[in-house]
């Protein structure tokens, strides 16, 4: 009984010690996957109007600052808006006060896997502030900017408007080759900075229109209008390239399917396993030549 005992867990584990030994031939292959880095998303946004004006009334008794955007929108979310109007309250006797009316506003920014995009177009907008309702401050027929970035391309900023605007009802010649002042007698100066471009490597920006003013009708100190205001402007930013695949480990060799294992033994004298697979041989082989000898010492 007892060499039966014996002899019945000695092989039970040298057939364990052996499957062991040659499944973990296979564990130790695998090694560290590829590396998945995530990519960047793009962004871009677009806006038709932005100000920052400070809007004094009655002689600086009441201070109403005047920060009113219209149609902004942003994106990793592809988003588009086209509002015709932007009206402000508390500045007109409690009556909403129309900011900025225009035929056509739209805004407009993408997203995709290798692309960014903001757009924006406007036709037909007059833009007025608090204390010259009938006068516009501005009046443009058409403008339009662009900013494209593209993943692996250099980004683009582009800016177009007529070579003419109205401003402060004097008709007024534009160039893209430097800032414009206007001044009206009795009314304020309003200058222009026209077309503004920029683009880095992987950022692009434009602006159609940015108005620096200044507006007292008369000296009264009924309205005083101090700030800036941008029209139609664009930026993106480039969403990151697709990252290279790569594995910490090289990949093992490819057999051809149903070749004969000695025929690849015999020309390249191996393979990666075949270490595990000699281990576990000679362990086996070990334990039982054991068992043999101790088999004869009984008998004996």
């Amino acid at each position: 009984m007892n060499g039966t005992n014996f002899r019945m867990p000695a092989r039970r584990w040298a057939t364990v010690a052996t499957a062991t030994a040659l499944a973990a031939g296979p564990v130790a292959l695998t090694g560290a996957g590829s590396a998945h880095a995530t990519t960047d998303q793009g962004r871009a946004s677009a806006v038709v109007l932005r100000t920052g004006l400070d809007v004094s009334l009655l002689n600086k008794t009441v201070d109403a600052p005047l920060a009113v955007s219209l149609n902004e929108v942003q994106a990793p979310q592809s988003a588009e808006k086209t509002a015709l109007t932007a009206q402000l309250d508390g500045v007109n006797g409690g009556r909403p006060f129309s900011v900025l009316g225009a035929d056509v506003a739209t805004a407009k920014a993408t997203v995709s896997a290798t692309k960014a995009e903001g757009y924006t177009n406007l036709a037909h907008v007059r833009l007025h502030v608090p204390g010259l309702p009938l006068l516009s401050l501005i009046e443009v027929d058409a403008v339009t900017s662009k900013a494209t970035c593209e993943a692996g391309r250099a980004p683009v900023a582009t800016s177009h408007l007529p070579g003419s605007v109205t401003v402060l009802g004097k008709r007024v010649t534009v160039t893209a080759s430097g800032p414009t002042e206007v001044q009206v007698p009795g009314v304020g100066s309003v200058r222009l900075d026209l077309s503004k471009t920029s683009t880095t490597s992987r950022t692009a920006a434009a602006t159609a229109l940015e108005l620096r003013v200044s507006i007292n009708p008369l000296k009264l100190n009924v309205a005083d209008v101090e700030g800036t205001v941008t029209l139609a402007r664009a930026t993106c930013e480039a969403p990151s390239p697709a990252p290279v695949k790569r594995s910490s480990d090289p990949a093992p060799d490819v057999k051809p399917q149903g070749a004969p294992a000695e025929a690849g033994l015999a020309e390249t004298g191996g393979s990666s396993v075949t270490p595990y697979i000699a281990g576990g041989a000679v362990l086996l082989l070990a334990l039982g030549g054991g068992a043999v000898l101790m088999t004869r010492r009984r008998r004996t």
